[in-house]
């Protein structure tokens, strides 16, 4: 096996070499008797597919040794360039980098942007406040009764039938319904819209195909529904007892709750900002700030990586097209170029600068991260964890709270 090494710069080399078919025969043949010795059922290609593996890690292990690279500093995995079968023999050629020095001396912090710091409007506070009344309302029978209406809460009775037969899960009593919500099935909510108090109506409804009961999915069937009410919510005047109970607190009061709000408020109208205006604004200046080889693998496989996520936006003629045009297709590379190079070089600043200003975000705080936004989309928040840890998604979610982290201490969001 023989490898040269060449170092392109400060951090990236190019591994070339070449191993003879003689090498690969070889390892081909002892995996196959490991295999018959232990009653192993690979294939022949599969065998083959370990024995490259194999081949290629040793060829990548005898570069590093030669070159002396410290095996702790490389980043990613190495970047195949070429590999070729010529003259008896399989040609290699892979991309490695190390990790760039990122000199936290710089005078970085003239970066930061300045910026006014969101105050809450009193209107604003007040309104909020009697969102909120509203919401937290008990819900009662309106005074005069009158036909049902699209927005109206009606208090139902139904039943579902399919082919004549009751079937399960489908029946309530007194159940609170917004007409308008979408929250049946479609047709539902639509075909009630008239009926007056203690009238029963039947109605014919199509279940979706995609539905998640196989044994109603794509059915026709029929609901009988008995109207017994309709109900509104009348909000209380806030008072200090209001703001005990929703703050379960009771000494509180209702300048407490409103200040709770406000800080709210204010929280929410800094996040806008941070997100729309500070953010952008702190990343440009800072990959202003420092200058450092980046390297080429790592970026090379961030725009592998944007250029799958564009691809996927595509119609699929627009797919076909940048699949089979090479020019098209590198042309598409080219342009995301840039800001791959800008995501990789912020993504090294922010580890670098963390470290120096003691910030660090460990597991359990991702976790709690990723929780919450599963409460906030409606997902299962186990599944979306696990969804992470299995796509190895978890550094790049550690990255982007150390990121926010960081710029929230610069940007003075605590003080």
């Amino acid at each position: 096996m023989k490898t040269s090494i060449e170092q392109l710069d400060e951090i990236n080399y190019i591994m070339s070499g070449s191993v003879d078919n003689s090498v690969i025969e070889e390892k081909i043949a002892k995996l196959k008797e490991e295999a018959e010795k232990g009653n192993g059922e690979n294939s022949d290609e599969k065998i083959e597919q370990e024995a490259a593996g194999q081949i290629f890690r040793e060829f990548i292990e005898t570069g590093i040794k030669e070159a002396n690279i410290d095996l702790d500093t490389l980043l990613g995995q190495p970047g195949f360039k070429k590999y070729e079968k010529k003259e008896g023999k399989v040609y290699f050629e892979v991309e490695l980098a190390t990790s760039p020095t990122v000199n936290v001396d710089v005078e970085y912090k003239d970066a930061v942007p300045t910026y006014t710091k969101p105050t809450a409007d009193p209107q604003e506070v007040e309104k909020k406040l009697a969102e909120f009344a509203q919401k937290q309302a008990p819900f009662s029978a309106i005074e005069k009764p009158k036909s049902l209406e699209n927005g109206d809460v009606a208090v139902i009775d139904f039943t579902g039938y399919l082919d004549g037969e009751a079937f399960e899960n489908g029946s309530a009593e007194k159940f609170n319904l917004r007409i308008g919500s979408n929250s049946f099935i479609p047709g539902f909510e639509e075909q009630l819209i008239g009926m007056e108090y203690d009238e029963e109506r039947r109605i014919q409804v199509t279940f979706p195909k995609e539905y998640q009961s196989p044994e109603l999915a794509g059915k026709d069937t029929e609901f009988v529904v008995k109207l017994h009410e309709i109900q509104e919510q009348r909000a209380q005047e806030p008072d200090d007892a209001f703001a005990q109970g929703i703050l379960k607190d009771k000494g509180a009061t209702l300048e407490t709750l409103k200040e709770k709000l406000a800080d709210q408020i204010t929280a929410d109208e800094l996040s806008k900002l941070y997100t729309s205006e500070l953010k952008p604004k702190l990343i440009k200046g800072l990959l202003s700030k420092f200058d450092f080889p980046l390297p080429n693998n790592i970026v090379e496989q961030e725009i592998d990586a944007k250029v799958r996520e564009k691809i996927q936006l595509f119609s699929p003629e627009e797919q076909k097209v940048h699949i089979e045009d090479k020019d098209k297709f590198f042309e598409l590379r080219d342009s995301v170029r840039a800001e791959a190079r800008d995501g990789i070089k912020i993504a090294l600043i922010v580890e670098a600068l963390a470290q120096k200003e003691g910030i660090d975000v460990d597991e359990q705080e991702v976790i709690s991260a990723l929780t919450y936004q599963a409460m906030v989309t409606g997902q299962d928040a186990n599944e979306l964890v696990q969804y992470y840890k299995e796509n190895n998604m978890m550094a790049s979610a550690k990255l982007g709270l150390t990121e926010d982290k960081l710029f929230g201490q610069l940007l003075g969001f605590d003080s």
